[in-house]
Formats: structure tokens, C-alpha cells, sequence
């Protein structure tokens, strides 16, 4: 196990590393950093002086170096338009996106969990054709859609929950709906393929064949192994929630990294743009390391393969 885990790890850190590279550089091909500091309104000179000030006339694996370099250390810079310090900033969002991320997930597979396991327990009966067109309709609907709609409903006519904010947990129940029910479909689908693959194996005939009580057969022996794949898709989910909240954050005004990092884009802050990028990209990483980690620990075949 433990050098499955150090191969792993290894792996995480060189992806980790070629995604920092790629994002750094495709940022600074995007756009002219040196003009974005100086002002739309600067004259070249004045340009030509920042980007010297900076540095930004080195070589770009040179650039590439010393930001990586005081990004290990915590150091992202100071913000271009908040005129504070870029870790500073981040720590105060992150928070809103993590409690978003958490909330979406859970939700996800409240929904999911369930109507997994009864479309595999009552298959082609409604029960089946209910979950199979709520999980068409959550893969179908773009997540934006479905919350301008929630937006309508409930906080336009209805005025239950608040359009936007990240004051109380009350801002938080609209987006966590938009976001949950937007990852439910491919728990549900997984849930179902699972399930239906374990009642038909040999221990389950075997667990019902001693007599065992339906539940018992259920949650104990299929469950328990159907359930294994979700633990991966779990992982790799939050971290898609963590980065692909930028657009509920917006519609939400959620106070939040994907907000961040939707003003630092409008306001070409890239050395905000640039650490939440590496943030998300790490955490991503990390996510899908310890979801292998976890795989492997619940199925010793895994680390053989």
C-alpha cells in the first residue's frame, strides 16, 4: 500500500506542477500583464517602465520560476484591483465555495442515493423511469437555467429565499439546489449500474439463500461493494464543484472563490486569477489522489493493476 500511495503521490505532484505551467503560460499569452498594471490610458513608456519594474521583459520560464517559487511559500502577490494581498483574499472566500461545495454534494447524493437503489431494486417499473427522467433532465438543463428559474420561483414570487448574498445559510439553499442537482445524474446512473451488477453475483444468492432478511442482503452485502465506485466519483465531483461554481457564484453574487475569480477576470487581475487557478488545480489533484487512495484501500486488487 505504501508504495502504491508514494507512485500516486508522485504522479499528483508532476500533474499538479504541468498544470501550474500550462495555466501560467496560457495567461500570459491572453494578455499584456505590463498594460493591465499600468492602465488602459499609459502611455508606452510608462508600460515599457512596469514591465521592467516587474520583470515582465525576462524570459517566461524565468517568470514562471520566481512565481512558483514564492507560490510554495505562500506568496501569491498583491491583487491588481483589490490592492491587497492575493492569499489574504483567498483565505477570506474560500470558505463560501467549501461550505457551497459541501452542500451540493450532500445534496447530490441524498437524491441519488436513494432512487439509485430503487430503480435497481424495481427495475423498468416507474420507480425506474422516474429516477432515469430526473437524471435526463438534470444532465440536459444547464445548471445557469435551472437557477434563474429557482431565482423566479423562490425568491421573485414566491420572496422564501434571498437572490443573492452569503450572509446566512439561507443565501446558500438555492445555489446548493442549482449545483446538487446538477452532479446527481451520474451518482444515480453509478448507483443503479452498481447495484443491479451486485444482486446478481454469487454472494448475494448466497446471502439470500441462508435466509438472510431483504434488507439485510441490501445494505449490508450489495451496498456495501456497489457503493465503492461513488466513493471516486465523490471526490472528483467536489472538486468539480469547487471549480465550476463560478457561474452559480456569479448568478448568486456568493461571496466566494468563484466570484473572485469572476471579478479578477473582468478586471484582468491576473495574479488573483493566476493563485485561483493553482488553488483549484491543486485541490483537484489532491481530491482524485485521495480518492485513489481510498479505492485501493477498499479493493487490494487495485493496487496490483
Amino acid at each position: 500500500m505504501l508504495a502504491y500511495a508514494l507512485k500516486r503521490l508522485g504522479l499528483a505532484l508532476l500533474v499538479a506542477l504541468a498544470v501550474s505551467a500550462a495555466s501560467f503560460v496560457l495567461l500570459r499569452i491572453s494578455g499584456d500583464v505590463a498594460l493591465a498594471i499600468a492602465g488602459e490610458g499609459a502611455r508606452a513608456e510608462d508600460v515599457d517602465l512596469v514591465r521592467r519594474t516587474y520583470g515582465l521583459d525576462r524570459p517566461l520560464i524565468v517568470q514562471y520560476g520566481e512565481w512558483l517559487a514564492r507560490t510554495l511559500t505562500g506568496d501569491f502577490g498583491q491583487s491588481l484591483y483589490f490592492k491587497t494581498s492575493v492569499a489574504g483574499l483567498i483565505g477570506d472566500k474560500i470558505g463560501a465555495t467549501v461550505i457551497l461545495a459541501f452542500a451540493s454534494l450532500t445534496l447530490a447524493l441524498a437524491v441519488a442515493l436513494p432512487l439509485g437503489v430503487l430503480s435497481a431494486l424495481f427495475p423498468n417499473t416507474w420507480i425506474d423511469r422516474l429516477s432515469l427522467t430526473i437524471a435526463v433532465l438534470g444532465q440536459a438543463l444547464p445548471n445557469f437555467f435551472f437557477a434563474l428559474a429557482l431565482v423566479m420561483v423562490f425568491s421573485v414570487k414566491l420572496r422564501w429565499l434571498p437572490v443573492s448574498g452569503s450572509d446566512t445559510w439561507a443565501h446558500f439553499v438555492l445555489p446548493a439546489i442549482s449545483l446538487g442537482l446538477y452532479i446527481t445524474p451520474p451518482f444515480m446512473r453509478l448507483i443503479r449500474a452498481g447495484m443491479i451488477e451486485a444482486l446478481a453475483s454469487d454472494y448475494v444468492r448466497t446471502a439470500r439463500a441462508k435466509g438472510l432478511s431483504p434488507l439485510s442482503v441490501v445494505v449490508k452485502h450489495a451496498m456495501r461493494n456497489a457503493l465503492a465506485p461513488v466513493v471516486a466519483l465523490a471526490g472528483v465531483q467536489f472538486g468539480f464543484l469547487l471549480g465550476g461554481s463560478i457561474v452559480i457564484e456569479t448568478i448568486f453574487a456568493l461571496d466566494g472563490l468563484g466570484y473572485l475569480a469572476y471579478e479578477s477576470i473582468t478586471h484582468k487581475d491576473f495574479p488573483v486569477t493566476q493563485a485561483v487557478l493553482m488553488i483549484l488545480s491543486v485541490v483537484y489533484v489532491l481530491l482524485t489522489l485521495a480518492t485513489d487512495l481510498v479505492n485501493a484501500w477498499l479493493d487490494p486488487r487495485l493496487r496490483t493493476g
